[in-house]
């Protein structure tokens, strides 16, 4: 009877030590898993499937996430060498649980922007996944660490999980393939499946003040009409965030479009494209009141977006 109470107490102590296991896995890390307690907003945006992929491009990885670390006694090792990744196995995603956290390399996660955790990519990187079961595939900018348990290989956001269709299921098989910085050098600055004319007509989200403009220079009209009481003002101190330059209208044009569904809602700012003297096509944000307003947009506008702004002059 003595032995018996024993082993009893023993089993309790092995299960405590199990779930308090499994409660340290959410909350130890900075984002990635898909737990009971977690899950979609209720009310989703409505133009999800019209989200883009990341557009992969090289940034200097995070030199704290770079370096060898220990988890629940695992020894992870990032793999910094730029060359090829390609393994199966599960998928799982995080979402609102996790929103607006701190990523691993302190970036906010937005569970609407196409990204993911991994234990060993690089970050930031980028990365193709497909799901086994139906070809389906998305790319996504590897930006948070995880997962930790389970055999799983990848965290999606939940947009990104979202478009491979494992939203109900939690997790699904697929193959993750590091998109390698050879493969970026080639690759095209919009995604090749958004056709131009969808890009510069569809309907822009309805935020207020945030819509597509192209200078009186360019060669295209703009995406929506703006009345004076819309268009923030230009003063002395104002400044912009400039995402990229084009020597396509059209291309700078689609990335707009692009840029102008991913910026954070409470961004009262203009998604603007401009010509300039040297016929390049300028897409940037703004303007901002101030230098140290647009300096406060930078890390919200690299989340959702996926690509680092420059602080750019009037």
């Amino acid at each position: 009877m003595h032995d018996t109470v024993i082993r009893r107490g023993r089993l309790v102590c092995v299960c405590l030590v199990v779930t308090l296991l499994a409660a340290c896995s959410g909350g130890a890390r900075r984002g990635g898993g898909y737990y009971l307690d977690d899950g979609p907003d209720a009310v989703p945006p409505a133009n999800l499937d019209a989200v883009p992929d990341a557009v992969p491009r090289i940034e200097p990885f995070t030199p704290s996430t770079s370096q060898p670390y220990v988890i629940f006694g695992k020894t992870y090792t990032p793999d910094v060498s730029g060359g090829p990744y390609k393994v199966q196995g599960r998928a799982s995603w995080y979402g609102k649980k996790f929103h607006g956290n701190s990523t691993a390399n302190g970036e906010r996660y937005n569970m609407y922007g196409m990204t993911a955790a991994h234990p060993t990519l690089p970050l930031p990187s980028y990365a193709r996944v497909t799901r086994v079961s139906s070809g389906k595939s998305v790319v996504v900018r590897v930006n948070d660490r995880g997962p930790f348990l389970n055999d799983r290989i990848i965290d999606l956001s939940y947009v990104a999980a979202y478009k491979l269709g494992m939203i109900v299921p939690g997790s699904a098989e697929v193959v993750v393939e590091r998109i390698t910085p050879d493969q970026i050098q080639n690759w095209p600055s919009a995604p090749a499946t958004l056709n131009v004319a969808t890009a510069t007509s569809a309907p822009l989200r309805t935020v207020a003040s945030t819509q597509v403009l192209v200078d009186s220079n360019a060669t295209a009209v703009q995406t929506q009409p703006t009345t004076d009481s819309q268009t923030p003002r230009l003063t002395a101190g104002s400044m912009y965030l400039q995402l990229g330059a084009f020597s396509d209208a059209t291309k700078a044009k689609v990335f707009a479009a692009r840029v102008s569904y991913q910026i954070p809602a409470d961004l009262i700012a203009l998604v603007r494209v401009e010509q300039t003297a040297n016929n390049l096509h300028r897409v940037r944000i703004g303007p901002f009141a101030s230098r140290e307003a647009a300096v406060q947009a930078v890390i919200p506008v690299q989340s959702s977006t996926g690509v680092a702004p420059s602080l750019s002059p009037p």
